[in-house]
């Protein structure tokens, strides 16, 4: 009778664990050298397993980090009106934005031409991070007219969400003109950031939103961790 391959036993093994709780989505595993002990192999065969979990997408590595279990991909609908807090709040996560820079500089050809501006123009410019339930699944640069909004840094800087400082200046309402989406792959500071891999598949997301009179106020870069995000496209 046929014997079970040892890295298949150590998989199932693990892969139990997991189902069990023992190591909820975003927990790191043990160490290579952890695990060769608990199980009495060497590393090789270790190493075959966590690699066999990570085909079936139960885990991934990042590069000096370690092995880490794989998060529930969060439904992030993409539509007319895309807002982050209500998205993941929709989907049973808790989210959260990390600023990571806030500047005014001068717009460049492509930034002044998506909010009908003139190059060189002063423009607000936003990167942050976001998260669900503290783990990281987007980066993002917003950028806005600076002479329309010329206090929108500040606001974001106190209230932490773009439609509350852009309430403060007026804008009521707002909606997604347009959207493009690209599968892109992370470079080292994208994968940094979002503790993945670098080359990692990521998908970026390029969007104008306009207020109610179709006048555009912010052009916006996404970066979402691949493996974190599940986006769905409605017209809401």
């Amino acid at each position: 009778m046929a014997r079970t391959a040892i890295w298949t036993s150590i998989s199932a093994a693990l892969t139990n664990d997991i189902a069990e709780g023992r190591y909820a989505p975003g927990d790191k595993l043990p160490t290579e050298a952890a695990l060769s002990a608990r199980f009495g192999v060497n590393r090789h065969t270790v190493r075959r397993a966590l690699a066999a979990m990570a085909d079936e997408g139960l885990v991934h590595a990042r590069r000096g980090a370690g092995v880490f279990v794989a998060l529930t991909p969060t439904d992030y609908p993409i539509g007319r009106r895309v807002r982050f807090h209500q998205n993941l709040t929709a989907a049973g996560r808790a989210p959260a934005k990390q600023v990571l820079a806030l500047e005014t500089r001068a717009a460049d050809a492509r930034e002044a031409e998506a909010l009908s501006l003139h190059a060189g123009d002063p423009v607000h410019v936003y990167d942050g991070l976001s998260l669900a339930d503290d783990q990281p699944i987007a980066l993002f640069r917003s950028i806005f007219p600076a002479s329309r909004f010329p206090d929108l840094c500040d606001h974001i800087a106190e209230t932490n969400s773009v439609t509350a400082a852009l309430k403060r200046q007026g804008i009521s309402d707002y909606t997604r003109a347009t959207t493009r989406l690209t599968a892109k792959q992370a470079n080292a500071t994208q994968a940094l950031h979002l503790r993945i891999t670098e080359g990692a598949p990521i998908l970026r997301s390029v969007g104008i939103n306009v207020d109610t009179d179709d006048t555009p106020i912010e052009f916006g870069h996404t970066w979402f961790a691949g493996d974190r995000v599940t986006l769905t496209v409605n017209n809401s």
